[in-house]
């Protein structure tokens, strides 16, 4: 059975690595690291597919937008280090990817979920973004998300919780 956040919960920690940004080709990065700074964790189904890559492009035109609120931002999905590396290079994507080749996060939030697609039936991950508070606690939640559309209800989410 599948994990259901809500607003008002308390963010799952874990545990994982981090590849891009401050983070270099690759180190270890726990969510409770940020306490005290809003996190935006975006979870996606596959480095380097279409809506994908539209998902991450635009996160990456409105990422000073987006930090100037003074929140973190982190892609999630279950693609090795190496994959990331690549992806982020060939986008110039400035935030850092976080591989979760054990499903342990995607589990944890409850974003693993059974996909149809012209009636075929397989797990991936749900294209779902989670606003976490300085206190650690989930603020807003966005799920079965328009990678066109992402970017702009996140930075707007996040205008909205600025002090």
């Amino acid at each position: 059975m599948s994990v259901l956040l809500v607003p008002g919960d308390k963010a799952p920690d874990f545990s994982a690595t981090a590849v891009g940004g401050a983070f270099q080709q690759g180190t270890p990065v726990r969510l409770s690291e940020f306490k005290g700074k809003t996190v935006v964790l975006y979870f996606y189904p596959k480095d380097d597919t279409p809506g994908c890559t539209v998902q991450a492009c635009a996160l990456r035109d409105r990422y000073a937008h987006l930090i100037a609120t003074g929140a973190a931002v982190f892609g999630v999905s279950i693609d090795p280090p190496a994959s990331h590396a690549a992806f982020i290079a060939k986008h110039a994507l400035p935030f850092p990817l976080i591989s979760d080749e054990k499903h342990e996060i995607v589990n944890a939030y409850g974003v693993w979920i059974e996909k149809n697609l012209y009636g075929k039936k397989s797990m991936g991950t749900e294209r779902s973004t989670f606003v976490i508070g300085p206190d650690g606690t989930i603020k807003s939640i966005f799920r079965k998300v328009k990678p066109e559309e992402h970017a702009d209800t996140v930075l707007a989410d996040l205008r909205h919780f600025e002090p």
